[in-house]
């Protein structure tokens, strides 16, 4: 089979999850982030994190509120 894909368009549209543990981050950011040990950081799919929340539910809700797909990744 030798069909035609556009590859800019993979990945469009899907935002990649990943636990982060509190002590990985920069002393500045662990100050603000309490008692979590572990985070959620979203990243698009050139790798640019978007955002860092508390918990993985939180991370899947606001991709898909900003019609992403979200995927986890270890």
């Amino acid at each position: 089979m030798n069909t035609k894909f556009d590859l800019e368009k993979l990945g469009q549209g899907i935002v990649y999850v990943k636990p982060i543990l509190a002590t990985d981050l920069p002393e500045e950011m662990r100050e603000r982030v309490g008692d979590l040990e572990e985070l959620f950081s979203v990243h698009n799919a050139d790798g640019e994190q978007l955002a860092l929340v508390a918990d993985r539910k939180l991370a899947f809700h606001l991709a898909r509120e900003n019609n992403m797909q979200p995927v986890t990744v270890q």
